[in-house]
């Protein structure tokens, strides 16, 4: 058994503590610490790194901590946590993918993981935990189907995360702003991908040939401000589905005299149906040429990636451009149009503020 020594067994006054606090050059809300549950280590090993690298480039000797990995399944598949380390008094960020394409486990096992991680730092004293969730699933349940006596699932998880213990959201891009309002009365920071599209897409600026088109209404204002930002007329697309998983673009609006080159822009790609619709009908009907995508969130599932490779091969679509909001497969990764474009130093700038009690907004374009 290990003796406490003469300094452990300090007892601290408040004079002692501000002396600690200044000493070690901690933030009010506490000592920073990144933590992750498995789905969530590949990202956040990368913001570390991200973080570190610009603690360097401003003169800083500080560190980062980093518990990763922290959830396990037992035989039985019940989730059990646990901490490497104390936590009492820091301020946590915790990592999840709720989405892993690249692992065995499901939205539903991830989602168990991370609230039963909320709930561990909650009990083990820290002074804040900020879930980051750059997918936010169940995003789209964010209402129930017309006449279809569904639940909104979106408010549920919602209920539970704070249940659990979340005093802050971080999500990239979620499906709607509506679910801002699912969380009561914590901050939830809606990073947006505005700010990431003009730098990818700021080529096209002011190119008379180029227009850029929403898939759908959601869209309308991402590609609306897209347009205002890099001078780009815009266009937009009316789509119903017939059926599930099937998707019929009735028709496109807008101006497409002159243009034979499209930039589409959206929140995510499921199984790639609307995308598929959307850009045989820009080719086949109005003439384009070029097509170049951009998509916050991919995940890729059913014929998602057949019906790209084909997009690619026959209707002219020439780059995809997507993050690492969801871990990407191997399968995606190797087409050739494909890149992934790293979300590590938006987040790391985004906990930096946070930590520091800053604002969030100043990290992004506002129109």
């Amino acid at each position: 058994m290990q003796i406490p020594d003469s300094s452990q067994k300090a007892f601290f006054t408040p004079e002692r503590f501000a002396q600690e606090q200044a000493r070690r050059m901690e933030s009010h809300r506490g000592r920073l610490l990144i933590a992750s549950c498995c789905s969530g280590s590949y990202l956040a090993r990368e913001v570390i790194r991200r973080y570190k690298e610009l603690l360097a480039e401003t003169g800083s000797e500080d560190d980062v901590l980093h518990l990763e990995d922290i959830d396990r399944r037992f035989s039985d598949s019940e989730t059990c946590v646990r901490l490497g380390a104390h936590v009492s008094g820091y301020d946590v960020f915790l990592f999840q993918s709720l989405f892993d394409p690249a692992s065995d486990r499901s939205v539903d096992q991830n989602y168990m993981a991370f609230l039963i991680a909320v709930r561990t730092f909650r009990e083990h004293g820290a002074s804040h935990v900020a879930g980051i969730l750059p997918y936010l699933a169940y995003g789209r349940q964010d209402k129930p189907t017309a006449f279809m006596r569904e639940p909104t699932t979106a408010k549920l998880m919602a209920d539970l995360s704070v249940e659990a213990g979340i005093d802050r959201l971080i999500t990239w891009d979620p499906h709607c702003g509506q679910i801002r309002g699912f969380y009561g009365n914590i901050p939830v920071n809606m990073l947006e991908s505005l700010t990431l599209f003009i730098e990818e897409f700021r080529r096209f600026r002011g190119q008379e040939n180029v227009i850029a088109v929403a898939p759908d209404a959601g869209a309308s204002k991402l590609v609306t401000y897209f347009g205002r930002a890099i001078d780009l007329k815009c266009a937009i697309a009316s789509k119903y589905r017939p059926r599930p998983e099937e998707v019929v673009i009735s028709e496109i609006i807008g101006d497409f005299v002159g243009k034979n080159t499209a930039v589409i822009l959206d929140d995510m790609i499921s199984n790639g149906g609307t995308m598929y619709a959307l850009i045989k009908k820009l080719v086949e009907e109005k003439g384009i040429e070029e097509v170049y995508l951009g998509v916050s969130h991919n995940l890729c599932v059913g014929k998602a990636r057949e019906r790209l490779s084909d997009l690619h091969d026959n209707y002219n679509l020439k780059e995809v451009v997507v993050t690492n909001s969801i871990p990407q497969t191997e399968e995606f990764l190797n087409l050739p149009f494909v890149s992934v474009r790293c979300l590590s130093d938006t987040l790391a700038r985004t906990i930096n503020r946070i930590h520091y009690n800053r604002s969030v907004s100043e990290v992004f374009y506002r129109p």
